[in-house]
Order: structure tokens, then sequence, then C-alpha cells
């Protein structure tokens, strides 16, 4: 199997970014509850830039996951007719909101007026300026894409199984690059 997707396979390169993605989703998604549970204070504060450092880091693995796919055409879903369809709008709203929900964070981080600082190094320059009501409309936002985001991860990863148990290929295609 190689670096570059075939037309019935995917190849090691795109497995990669997808698993990659998966753990970076469910890990910021499992501290962004938490630190939602949370009072911020100086004993916490550095899990708020870990959030925003892998926050940032999964905006651009997605984004360059999809330069790979122009790069390298992934193959279409194994279903035909309108689960086709239905998969390929499920995927490209998976990706929609794996862009949306750090650029809301990180415009709700802008508008706070505080510097975003990823891996407590470098200054990310502001999305917006600093103001309070635009701080929490953000990170509203931020909020209900990753909410959903969770929601439609799930209902993708019981799909996965569902469609593995039934023996189609479709979960083995990512595990192992083909069918």
């Amino acid at each position: 199997m190689g670096l570059r997707n075939g037309p019935e396979s995917f190849g090691l390169v795109s497995r990669l970014f997808h698993w990659l993605m998966a753990i970076l989703v469910l890990s910021l998604i499992a501290l962004g509850l938490r630190l939602s549970s949370m009072e911020p204070g100086l004993s916490n504060l550095w899990l708020y830039g870990l959030h925003k450092t892998l926050g940032l880091t999964a905006l651009g693995l997605v984004l360059l996951r999809i330069l790979w796919h122009l790069i390298s055409p992934p193959p279409g879903p194994m279903a035909t007719g309108w689960e086709r369809l239905f998969i390929k709008a499920w995927h490209w709203t998976l990706y929609a909101l794996m862009i949306a929900t750090p650029i809301a964070g990180w415009a709700g981080s802008s508008a706070s007026g505080i510097d975003t600082l990823y891996a407590e190094t470098f200054v990310v320059p502001p999305l917006v300026e600093a103001d309070e009501t635009s701080e929490f409309v953000w990170f509203i936002l931020h909020e209900i894409f990753a909410k959903t985001l969770l929601g439609m991860v799930i209902i993708h990863m019981l799909a996965a199984l569902r469609r593995g148990m039934a023996g189609d290929g479709t979960l083995t295609r990512m595990l192992r690059g083909k069918a």
C-alpha cells in the first residue's frame, strides 16, 4: 500500500490524517468540556493554552488534509445511490465543522483581548477586535459547532462500526487501506 490514494483504496497519508484528526478532535472536545466546567485561574491557565494549541494544530491539519485530497483524491464511499450522496454531504459537513470550530474559538479568544499563544511561544494574530459582546457570540458559536461536531463524530463512528459488522469493507479500507 502506497502513500497516495487509489480509486478503491486509502493511502497511508490519508489514513494517518484521518486517525490523527480523530484523536485530536475527540481530545479537544473532551478537554473543552472539562474547561467549560472550570473557573479560569492561574492553576489551570495552561489547560486553556493547550486547548488553543491543539485547536490551531487541528485547523492546520484539516487544511493540509483537504490539500492532500486535492493532490491525491480519496476513493468515494462504497455505498450507492442516495446513501452515497448522504455520506458525501456528511463528510463535507464534518470538514466544515473541523474548520469552523477552531476559527470560532480563535475569534472568541481574539475578542477577549488576551493574546492567543501557540505552544506558549508564538503570538497568533487576532481574527477580530477585542469586544465583550463579540467574545460571547464567538464562544457560543464555538460551543455549538463543537457539540454538533461531537454528535456527528459519534454517529460517524457508529455508522463505520455498523458497516464494518456488515462486512462491506468500509472500515477495513480506513484501517488497512483497501477492503
